[in-house]
């Protein structure tokens, strides 16, 4: 089976940002392509099923706020990939995967039949077709024009197209979550940061248009929850879509000085408070913010395994200490399945200095997730990996990780976010406006 795993190399990719394909490449969308630009059939072994039309309803007996019901809870892992058999599956993992399980002998990876669970509303989809024939990169690829909802590059040419695509993908509408994040050091001790979390897209917004984006995407804001040592802490970001024509706004309130400062910077690698230093600004939801300081390579589509379909991780009432175990997170509750994906290689531009020299993304086909990074440092060595673990939330329909995890792997330790199991679910409904996201609603929330 493994030599039939297909690489299809782009070689003849063009290497200017440009976009708008044609009519004909656009009415493909639908036929032999899935509505966001995924290959609609499956592969030629039958070991990834066609796309026909993910999960975009809830399964029976679901009620808003329950922790999503698992639709494949029947299924049952097909093999095993460990560090004694990790030679027979080499060529299915990332280099990070690879590192991971061959420096942790009691990790391994549960391979589960494949699921193309991804599905989004009608309305992204019509986006997505009128976006195929009208978006288009702007100022060096660092901005897209000419659109304000759906999937902006569905026939990808090249690599900055491929991580917008990501970047502004559907999330719904506005989303208030508490979720817990925890940086698990190398003698497996940790303590939880509780994040009362709110977000309002205006990028996807039913009725935006470009116009009304004002060159933004989202606006977000957190509160500390807990410890009690730092409740009240809070920060508001005003998400721009070209950073490099205006960078993201962010203001901050220290419970201590009760006072609500401007940040001069929270972007590129600029680390995040409370993540012992394992990550960087741009690494929220795997990739965020402005594409300059890279060189971006479109390196073509793989079959990999991938996690997905997570729903065993996301089940409500199980302790953190049981997910959080010394080294990674515990494997009997993640999923792998074999996907396809796009791989982007982005390579740090002279002059420009990060942690990360190198970053490679495998990007799902049927949704723009990006589920997983190979990191490598300046010198080439690889030194990372970092994971998304999504599930589709059917009430929305939106696709989209329930878990990020970010594994040190010269340090053997990790960095997890997105922990929810024993907190009320994500609302997709919350009565959020924009005006929430003000230097004074954030003065509010702290109080």
């Amino acid at each position: 089976m493994l030599r039939s795993v297909s690489i299809v190399l782009l070689s003849a990719l063009a290497l200017q940002a440009q976009a708008k394909v044609d009519a004909a490449q656009a009415e493909r969308l639908g036929r032999d392509l899935t509505p966001l630009g995924g290959e609609m059939a499956g592969n030629a072994v039958g070991s990834i099923p066609a796309w026909s039309g993910g999960v975009s309803a809830p399964p029976a007996g679901y009620q808003v706020g329950m922790h999503h019901p698992d639709p494949f809870a029947s299924d049952k892992p097909l093999y095993r990939v460990d560090s004694q058999n990790l030679a027979q599956y080499e060529a299915l993992l990332p280099p990070g995967m690879h590192s991971l399980l061959q420096q942790n002998p009691g990790f391994y990876l549960r391979v589960f039949p494949t699921r193309r669970s991804a599905a989004a509303p009608q309305r992204i989809y019509d986006a997505t077709r009128f976006n195929a024939l009208n978006a288009e990169l702007i100022s060096g690829g660092n901005g897209v024009q000419g659109v304000a909802s759906g999937i902006p590059f569905p026939l990808p040419q090249n690599g900055q197209e491929a991580i917008w695509n990501h970047i502004m993908r559907y999330r719904g509408e506005q989303i208030s979550m508490i979720t817990n994040q925890a940086a698990v050091l190398a003698n497996g001790s940790y303590n939880l940061l509780k994040l009362e979390r709110n977000v309002y897209f205006l990028y996807g917004r039913e009725g935006v248009t470009p116009k009304d984006l004002d060159n933004t995407l989202f606006y977000y804001k957190y509160r500390v929850a807990a410890p009690a040592k730092l409740a009240g802490s809070a920060l508001v970001v005003q998400e721009t879509l070209d950073q490099v024509l205006a960078i993201r706004k962010a203001w901050r309130f220290n419970r201590g000085e009760r006072r609500v400062r401007r940040l001069p910077m929270l972007a590129y690698d600029s680390l995040q408070p409370d993540t012992n230093g394992m990550a960087t600004a741009d690494q929220v939801d795997a990739y965020n913010g402005a594409p300059d300081r890279y060189e971006w390579q479109l390196l073509g589509k793989r079959e990999m395994l991938m996690p997905y379909n997570s729903y065993a991780v996301h089940q409500q009432g199980i302790a953190y200490g049981d997910i959080l175990q010394s080294k990674h997170v515990n494997p009997e509750l993640l999923r792998y399945e074999l996907h396809r994906v796009w791989v982007v290689e982005a390579t740090l531009r002279k002059g420009f200095s990060h942690p990360y020299g190198k970053r490679r993304f495998y990007l799902d086909e049927d949704s723009w997730q990006i589920l997983a990074v190979d990191l490598y440092d300046s010198s080439g060595a690889l030194i990372g990996l970092q994971e998304a673990h999504p599930i589709s939330y059917y009430e929305v329909p939106m696709f989209g990780s329930t878990l990020e995890t970010l594994y040190d792997l010269k340090g053997g330790r990790y960095f997890v976010d997105g922990l929810d199991n024993n907190e009320p679910m994500y609302d997709f409904n919350a009565k959020l406006t924009p005006r929430d996201f003000t230097p004074q609603a954030l003065r509010r929330a702290g109080n």
